[in-house]
């Protein structure tokens, strides 16, 4: 079976196309993992750091701690220690809750949200220009099959975590 391009993929088996998805799903795993690392490294924080905030830069609005927790997949005392070390070093703020004086939220600090946009304006970029190089059919396929693959990895995560 040859590595070209999916588009060809009506020369291959179901079977062929399924092992090749595998393969390449594996292969942008590890690809993506170590680009992560790099740009945590390039920006002087965590991988696990960098997870957050993007996760933290999809959110409508501020989260608690626990919320973080939730996002991340880690303990409530992991999630806390990760929440001080992004404070400390400036990435976020703890803010008042509105609805809960006892309680407090955490937001992206907007000049680490600018430095950090500048670190990925390059990336975001190379990003962008393999995107264009897909129709819209296939981008809401893209799109389709990236959300679905996160909820299956985040259920599956659940599950290994609960001990199943």
């Amino acid at each position: 079976m040859s590595t070209d391009s999916p588009r060809s993929g009506e020369q291959w088996s179901r079977a062929e196309l399924l092992a090749h998805v595998a393969t390449e799903s594996q292969r942008h795993y590890a690809d993506y993992s170590f680009f992560t690392q790099a740009l945590a490294d390039h920006v002087g924080l965590h991988p696990t750091d960098m997870q957050c905030i993007a996760l933290l830069d999809l959110e409508p609005g501020p989260v608690s701690t626990g919320d973080v927790a939730r996002l991340t997949g880690l303990t409530s005392g992991s999630a806390t220690r990760l929440v001080d070390r992004l404070v400390k070093a400036g990435i976020v703020e703890r803010l008042s809750d509105p609805n809960d004086r006892r309680r407090s939220l955490v937001a992206l600090d907007p000049g680490a949200r600018n430095r950090i946009g500048e670190a990925w304006d390059i990336p975001a970029r190379a990003f962008g220009a393999l995107l264009d190089r897909y129709s819209d059919a296939e981008l809401a396929l893209i799109a389709d099959y990236l959300h679905r693959a996160a909820e299956v990895g985040r259920s599956q995560a659940e599950r290994l975590q609960s001990g199943g």
